[in-house]
């Protein structure tokens, strides 16, 4: 609200001038404030003063501002940041309302005055005041000073005593050469890299919490320090060191790192714990649930749901790439143990060294190498479900240790005399023919007694093809989530092919094909026979058009296409937001009548919210 007779008088003004209305919104102000606004702020007619203003720094202001507004009470020399683009500038104004001449409603001329450089040199004076204010109040600390060559020229008595000084010997020689040439370590610090030399050279203040200092007589100190330049005519000129002894502090703080190990080394171990039980209790991204509906598979799970609300230890037996595993998963699940922990152990992946340590944990200094305490997975698995995976890899050595621990549930730490109670539910799993390693004399007949009270023998792929399918598409689906592509497309050929492999790896097998397919795979056919290395090519088929069957040819069923079609309506509608009619809308982007567009829908059974 500027007067066009006034207005260029503000516009151009060389001091930080403006003028703002009664609402508190900027109608006029100088080019020198404008032009150190943020570009896209300064391009504005309106400004509001918030985005003007730091109000923040200066909580009263606003209410002064609106007081003088309503009262005409004048705002002077009142502190405040100004938000420029690069900057909030430190700054002091004041404010006055007036009216322009022709105009009937007033406004608010502000003028303020940058006090960033006064700030400075008062910052400056407040901490060199002078050499002798500086000495007396630092008594207790080390205090020295530098010319512009980063020479000594004072120290205090706290310097002396700190650093075994005597300053007649010391004083006009280089500071760093005398006592902060090396690092802690004795290698070389080269005064380029010294935070000491760099205030004399770039003119800040520089702060350094963890160094040391070298004593006259050869030991190092432990210190932190302050190296502030002193400036004349805006150069650096010399600078103050203030330093401290921190040798004191340092023990303190190893005798509380000490005094604490132990709650820090618990801490260590609930983290690990804590870890461990969140990735064996997550289900993989492979086996989200186990799939199918063959009648192999359903003995199975008829199996699963009649064992697993009793206490009776399972073994679990299959082919490798099975899926024993989620077996040990399901019969946890379905238990009066839900709720607590599901523990792995991979018994062909321990040392039998680390056996004992492994399963029943030990104490710090049980041997070497134990620097702390660790759990043993029997008791991670208290009152929950240890699966012992790859069972018939138990040294035969150590199967009389677990035998006890799961007759009497109870067991010793490695190196400790206190008993330890568990409730623990076993379920074991093998590939192996734990029957003929006892014949062998590998695997102990109690142990193998112990273990199947409950046998679950788990289906190969290869008797269980009505589930490839299921599998497939379940595999094809996470693939290409986890990959961030388009879900593919498993044509009736391709999975009559699947259908046909002999599936030695089972289903890890079946999964590592897909997973190949879909690498191997652009746009969106998937591309199996180059997952499959025994499968026809692509370009075998087109080279012999006249001897190919119709069921080499890969097709879509009738549901397969409108489920497709259907998928691609439901995309549609969310990218417009379910808007059939008009421009951008559904029926357009499709090609389609929006009367045809909404008679599909309907077929299809599309509402917003499904």
């Amino acid at each position: 609200m500027v007067a066009n007779e006034q207005g260029w008088l503000v516009e151009n003004s060389p001091s930080l001038l403006l003028v703002l209305d009664e609402q508190l919104i900027c109608r006029g102000m100088a080019m020198s404030w404008r032009q150190r606004l943020d570009p896209s702020l300064a391009e504005k007619v309106s400004i509001p003063a918030t985005e003007l203003f730091d109000f923040n720094s200066e909580p009263q202001l606003l209410a002064q501002f609106e007081a003088l507004g309503r009262d005409g009470v004048p705002i002077t020399n009142i502190a405040v940041g100004l938000l420029f683009a690069d900057r909030v500038l430190p700054a002091r104004i004041g404010a006055w309302r007036a009216i322009p001449a022709g105009e009937k409603e007033a406004c608010i001329v502000v003028a303020a005055t940058d006090v960033s450089m006064y700030e400075d040199a008062v910052k400056e004076l407040e901490r060199l005041k002078s050499e002798h204010t500086i000495i007396l109040e630092s008594a207790g600390e080390g205090v020295y000073g530098l010319d512009a060559q980063g020479k000594i020229t004072f120290g205090n008595a706290a310097t002396v005593s700190i650093l075994g000084w005597r300053l007649e010997e010391v004083i006009g020689h280089p500071a760093h050469g005398v006592h902060h040439h090396s690092h802690a370590d004795g290698s070389v610090y080269p005064r380029e890299e010294c935070p000491i030399y760099a205030a004399l050279t770039d003119g800040e203040v520089h702060r350094i919490d963890d160094e040391v200092f070298w004593h006259a007589d050869g030991s190092a100190i432990p210190v932190e320090y302050t190296s502030t330049p002193i400036l004349k005519d805006g150069k650096p000129n010399g600078a103050v060191v203030i330093f401290r002894d921190i040798s004191e502090r340092k023990k303190l703080e190893a005798e509380r790192t000490a005094a604490f190990e132990q709650v820090v080394e618990l801490k260590e171990q609930l983290e690990l714990e804590r870890d461990y039980l969140r990735d064996e209790i997550n289900l993989s991204a492979n086996f989200g649930e186990i799939i199918g509906d063959s009648p192999a598979l359903k003995r199975t799970m008829i199996q699963i749901d009649a064992v697993a609300t009793t206490p009776a230890n399972v073994l679990v037996l299959g082919e490798s790439g099975t899926g024993k595993e989620m077996v040990a998963r399901a019969i946890h699940s379905r238990s009066d143990r839900a709720d607590n922990p599901l523990v792995k152990v991979n018994c062909a992946s321990i040392p039998k060294d680390l056996f004992e340590s492994e399963f029943f944990g030990h104490v710090k200094g049980a041997f070497t190498g134990a620097h702390r305490d660790r759990v043993g997975r029997l008791q991670l698995a208290a009152g929950g479900t240890l699966f012992l995976d790859e069972v018939g890899e138990i040294p035969l050595s150590q199967q009389g240790k677990l035998l006890r621990a799961l007759q009497e549930h109870e067991f010793e730490k490695v190196g400790d005399e206190q008993t330890i109670k568990v409730d623990v539910r076993i379920v074991a799993a093998t590939n192996r023919d734990l029957t003929a390693e006892v014949k062998a004399g590998r695997f102990r007949e109690d142990l193998f007694y112990r273990l199947s009270v409950f046998p679950i023998e788990v289906p190969n792929l290869r008797d269980r093809l009505e589930d490839v399918g299921p599998l497939a598409l379940h595999f094809l689906e996470t693939i290409c989530r986890d990959f961030g592509r388009d879900v593919l497309q498993l044509s009736q050929q391709q999975l009559a092919t699947l259908k046909a492999h002999h599936w030695p790896g089972n289903i890890r097998e079946l999964k590592n094909v897909i997973e190949r397919a879909v690498i191997s795979s652009s746009g969106s056919r998937l591309r199996l026979d180059l997952a499959i290395p025994d499968l026809k090519s692509k370009e075998t088929i087109e080279k012999a058009p006249d001897t190919a069957s119709v069921v080499d040819l890969e097709y879509l069923t009738d549901q397969q296409f409108r489920e497709m079609e259907k998928s691609n309506f439901l995309t549609v509608l969310n990218q417009t937001d379910w808007r059939v009619w008009g421009d951008g809308g559904a029926a357009e982007l499709l090609g389609l009548k929006a009367s045809t567009f909404t008679y599909r829908m309907k077929q299809f059974g599309l509402k917003k919210d499904s």
